[in-house]
């Protein structure tokens, strides 16, 4: 690279900002030959000894994350342990050895980009993310195979800003925060695994930034400024003191959003709203609780079925709803009922494959559809309730039948475990997300019949826009801030009211600096964000004045685009934060 300063976008997938030199990860690019082997015997020997040396370095990387990371991060390894089984991918390389008389290099390498090509041809994201996975684990194996260390990333022992196409789960999990200030890849997504694991170590993290990031290499100074996805490489003097205040800045806003910690969640005009927390496993408290949240909005149960082999047991289940119920000391703990289905598969439940599995078999319709499972969970979530401050949410409602069926259910098990002798909390408010634009439109109707409402945005604004918010090709129509989305919303909250009921939001719109003043203006009682973004909401909406968003509001949902409304957001804002 010359010596000119050059500029770069990414995506801003982790906040931060980071000055260093730069470190280069040299990703092996090895193709190995198509040489025939001289004894495929020996060829196989030295392919179970290469996946015996993988196995045993996931199984130290597999403890290590879950110690830094705790158990849910950890999965991803389980996941890596359980590839190192498949017989389609060993047995693939084992055929490919005896029936070519290939080399074990030529056999996996063969096998591996066979595998990844067919994932990446996946109209599903979550597939299309096990590419990596496949390619981490099988560079695992080939890098044994010729003798050489795998993990490079894990060797850095001097502060960087570390670059590279791409970061490996076992890559991200096994830097070191002390000296790897942020890093930079050339592809992903917020969505990937590099990227969420940068958020739970809180390191800085700009991925997607294309491929000129590959002509960075170690030595050079780097600015990474990861709140607006911006790399400076080789920067100006100017442009160092420039950061380094901005640095000095940011680390000082940090430090003041932390007074905060434990004020309320109110209004410049003294309008109180709570600020809660999304969760998708127990080690999540640990950050919900440091970050002053005011509850559970979203506790998402999925994790408890993924990566493994059976059914949890209502024993497993109420041990884990009680634990986060006690650790929430009374306050409101909202738990979804199981969301799986579209994108998130259990394998072990063999359902049948669907043309469009978003719209099919999913959430709450395959729990009415298989009473068997729900009724489990329903019985280990009201044994849990006698412990802590516990609402129950079902997923994906779109007609009340369903939310009839669903409370049919939970009175028939509060009705069992009465007769057992077991005791149940009284009063447990029951709720349900809306997410179907069908729920939104009759709000009215199920208001009467539900205790409270949380939206989820995330599949509300992709239904209504009929826009995959996973497909980049129309990722331009995903609009959290576009006046239909706003008014299904405003519906919502409205219908609500007359029926005194409450509503929160759990999407990622919750946490949108631009999203936050309109929702409040709307009447929203609970966002429920990522427990990151509970401090800076908070200071945010401190600075707001409910009543004159609430006269905003009005204006804003009769606009004629998503851009419009951004515009005179950023405008309002600003002048109430002078």
């Amino acid at each position: 690279m010359n010596t000119t300063t050059n500029r770069l976008s990414g995506i801003a997938a982790s906040p931060g900002i980071a000055i260093a030199k730069a470190y280069r990860l040299r990703q092996d690019r090895f193709v190995p030959s198509a040489d025939k082997a001289a004894d495929p015997g020996a060829e196989k020997e030295r392919l179970d000894a290469a996946v015996a040396a993988a196995k045993t370095e996931l199984e130290g990387i597999r403890a290590m994350t879950e110690a830094k990371m705790g158990a849910a991060k950890a999965e991803i390894f389980e996941a890596h342990l359980l590839l190192l089984d498949d017989p389609d991918l060993i047995d693939g390389i084992l055929e490919r050895i005896d029936n070519d008389g290939a080399t074990a290099e030529y056999a996996l390498h063969e096998t591996a980009n066979g595998f990844v090509e067919l994932l990446l041809a996946m109209d599903n994201e979550l597939l299309r993310a096990r590419a990596a996975d496949v390619r981490d684990v099988a560079g695992r194996i080939m890098s044994r195979l010729r003798g050489l260390d795998y993990a490079a990333a894990s060797a850095i022992s001097e502060p960087c800003v570390l670059i590279a196409e791409d970061l490996t789960p076992s890559d991200t999990a096994q830097l070191n925060a002390d000296y790897v200030l942020g890093f930079v890849t050339e592809i992903g997504s917020r969505t990937s695994h590099s990227a969420i694991m940068a958020r739970s170590l809180e390191i800085p993290a700009i991925v997607g930034a294309g491929a000129a990031a590959g002509g960075i290499e170690t030595g050079a100074t780097v600015i990474m400024d990861a709140v607006e996805g911006t790399v400076i490489v080789r920067p100006r003097e100017d442009e160092l003191a420039a950061y380094r205040a901005r640095k000095a800045d940011y680390d000082a806003r940090q430090a003041e959003l932390r007074k905060l910690l434990h004020e309320p969640s109110v209004s410049k005009d003294g309008h109180r709203v709570e600020l809660a927390a999304n969760i998708g496993s127990v080690e999540d408290l640990q950050k919900v609780l440091a970050n002053g949240a005011e509850g559970v909005g979203l506790f998402r149960t999925e994790f408890l079925y993924m990566g493994r082999g059976a059914l949890p047991t209502e024993e497993e289940q109420f041990q884990v709803y009680k634990h986060v119920l006690e650790r929430m000391e009374g306050k409101p703990v909202v738990i979804r009922t199981l969301d799986i289905g579209g994108d998130k598969e259990l394998p072990y439940m063999k359902l049948p494959a669907e043309s469009n599995p978003f719209l099919g078999l999913r959430a709450v319709r395959l729990c009415l559809d298989r009473p068997d499972l729900f009724r489990t969970q329903l019985r280990a979530l009201l044994r849990a309730s006698v412990h802590g401050q516990l609402k129950i949410m079902f997923p994906m409602i779109a007609v009340a039948s369903e939310l009839r069926a669903a409370k049919q259910l939970l009175e028939e098990e509060k009705a069992k475990l009465t007769a057992e002798g077991r005791a149940v909390a009284e009063g447990i408010e029951v709720g349900i997300m809306i997410e179907v634009p069908a729920a939104a439109l009759a709000a009215d109707t199920l208001a009467k019949e539900a205790d409270f409402f949380s939206i989820g945005t995330n599949d509300l604004i992709q239904y209504t826009m009929a826009a995959d918010r996973m497909n980049e090709n129309v990722a331009y129509l995903y609009q959290p801030c576009h006046p239909a989305i706003l008014r299904l919303i405003r519906m919502v909250i409205a219908a609500a009211k007359r029926e005194g009921k409450w509503v929160g939001m759990c999407g990622e719109m919750a946490g949108d600096r631009t999203a936050i003043p309109i929702l409040l203006g709307l009447g929203l009682h609970e966002f429920s964000m990522s427990a990151s973004s509970i401090l800076p909401a908070r200071a945010l909406i401190k600075a707001l004045s409910r009543e004159e968003w609430a006269a905003h509001a009005e204006a804003i949902v009769n606009m004629d685009s998503q851009e419009t409304i951004q515009a005179f957001v950023h405008q309002h804002t600003r002048s109430d934060n002078r």
